[in-house]
Parts: C-alpha cells; sequence; structure tokens
C-alpha cells in the first residue's frame, strides 16, 4: 500500500499548512483530500509536491506491504 503519512510531517517540519498549498502553491483541495485518503493520486501532483517541499520523493510518499 502507498502511503501518505511522511507528506504531513513533512508540512509540518517546513511549517507549511494544507491552506498554504491551497491558496499559495494552487495545489486542489480534491487532491489533499486524495492524499489524506492514501488514494491514488496524479504523478504531476507529488512531483509538484516534492517541488514546492525541496525534498525527495520519499519525504511525502512510503510503500508498506499488504498484510497477508
Amino acid at each position: 500500500m502507498i502511503r501518505y503519512d511522511p507528506l504531513w510531517r513533512t508540512l509540518k517540519k517546513k511549517n507549511i499548512s494544507q491552506y498554504k498549498l491551497i491558496k499559495d502553491y494552487g495545489i486542489d483541495k480534491a487532491q489533499l483530500q486524495r492524499l489524506r485518503a492514501n488514494s491514488v493520486v496524479k504523478t504531476v501532483i507529488l512531483d509538484t509536491l516534492c517541488s514546492i517541499l525541496d525534498c525527495p520523493i520519499e519525504d511525502i510518499i512510503e510503500y508498506v506491504p499488504d498484510e497477508k
């Protein structure tokens, strides 16, 4: 399973709010909701977040194996 838990930690560490992502960087509210729900998001969103946060993808996304 792909999870976006690192994103929220990175945002907090860089002192960037979800509101700022929406208002200052044009990130769509629906995309943030999909990230919160660990749903499918477009890679362009991940690329944009890496650019905004000046971080590697590992600071945004993580892979957690499914339990069998």
